[in-house]
């Protein structure tokens, strides 16, 4: 995971909002997300994941540095996470082994096995489950933001949109709402190359996303996504002007989906030169770690430890989780309807 590169410039002031910990943490947060979605891969290969898998390789960065520029804890801010921010889930608290038991659908799962992947809420820890990838958590978040506004709250939300989805009337509706109400929102806009197999030349006219926001008088900001500190900054601005009164604001992320919309998709509609160039190039992780050793902010040493460290964390909750059974049938009902039948709360009180 470590790129062996050299101090070759003197170090340049740690940017602002940071300190040797906190670079040292978001990297572990980098590291667990590619490490813990590699085992899902292979667990989802041998038919122990139940569903779809949606890998985030080479979008690491971008979720786990527009998370980790939040307030995090009870009563903090919010996030709602599309099913390729794992990274920010784990920034907000999630734990491996709930991602695990989650999509391999075991009964201590966070859904009891109802749901599958990352569709699943902890308010208390700041993230709330999408009902949809396709623009419908705009107008939610909206929603959620303008409690806060409401209440007279400090607290911000964040939602992250893909680059097809800004093609959608939820995502117009949502954004131009919270325009007009000045709501302490922040919306991320995944300008990822495709769309499941749409490229964006073939949906939209314009070059950056960031334009569509302007026609609802949102400012909007194109940050190279694949630059962990760069969207770390951009974020943190938005949301502390967000916090502060000045409405909602408008990132967008230039980055790649290595993968394919799903690990059922074999990406034949991708060029494999392009796939090749920014996984050499352009990987989040790698140049995270070209930043910090070569401007001597970490030592190299530190992040081989992180490294093994995180391989150790996610080889534990595998095998905690392995052996779980799956939800029994007569736990179908609890927490879907107001009033199950009497064996069923039974059951339920035993949880």
């Amino acid at each position: 995971m470590v790129s062996r590169t050299a101090p070759s410039t003197p170090a340049p002031a740690i940017p602002a909002g940071l300190g040797r910990a906190q670079l040292l943490e978001m990297y572990r947060f980098l590291v667990l997300t590619r490490i813990l979605e590699e085992r899902l891969t292979a667990l989802y290969r041998q038919s122990k994941v139940i569903g779809g898998l949606y890998r985030s390789l080479g979008q690491e960065g971008e979720s786990v540095a527009s998370a980790y520029a939040l307030e995090r804890g009870p009563g903090r801010d919010v996030l709602s996470p599309l099913i390729r921010n794992l990274g920010a889930m784990l920034v907000m608290g999630a734990q491996p082994i709930e991602i695990l038991r989650q999509y391999m659908a075991k009964a201590e799962s966070p859904t009891r096995g109802r749901e599958m992947n990352v569709h699943f809420n902890d308010l208390e820890r700041g993230y709330l489950g999408q009902i949809s990838h396709l623009g419908d958590m705009i107008p939610v978040m909206a929603g959620i933001a303008l409690s806060f506004k409401l209440r007279g709250e400090p607290r911000v939300g964040l939602v992250y949109v893909g680059d097809g989805a800004t093609s959608t009337g939820a995502f117009h509706e949502g954004l131009n709402f919270a325009a007009v109400q000045r709501l302490p929102l922040v919306v991320i806009g995944e300008y990822n190359h495709w769309a499941y197999s749409t490229p964006p030349e073939k949906q939209f006219a314009v070059r950056d996303l960031a334009e569509k926001t302007q026609g609802y008088g949102v400012p909007g900001v194109t940050v190279d996504g694949n630059d962990v500190l760069a969207v770390y900054d951009a974020t943190r601005r938005a949301v502390e002007r967000a916090r502060h009164g000045q409405g909602v604001h408008f990132i967008e992320v230039k980055t790649y989906r290595r993968r394919g919309h799903a690990e059922h998709d074999d990406q034949h509609y991708v060029p494999r030169d392009e796939l090749e160039r920014w996984a050499t190039e352009n990987d989040p992780i790698d140049r995270y770690v070209r930043q910090l050793v070569q401007h001597e902010w970490v030592e190299l040493r530190e992040l081989e430890a992180l490294d093994q460290q995180v391989r150790n964390e996610v080889d534990q909750a595998t095998d905690a989780c392995a052996g779980e059974p799956l939800p029994p049938p007569e736990s179908a009902l609890p927490r879907v309807y107001a009033d199950p039948p009497a064996a069923e709360r039974l059951w339920f009180r035993t949880l």
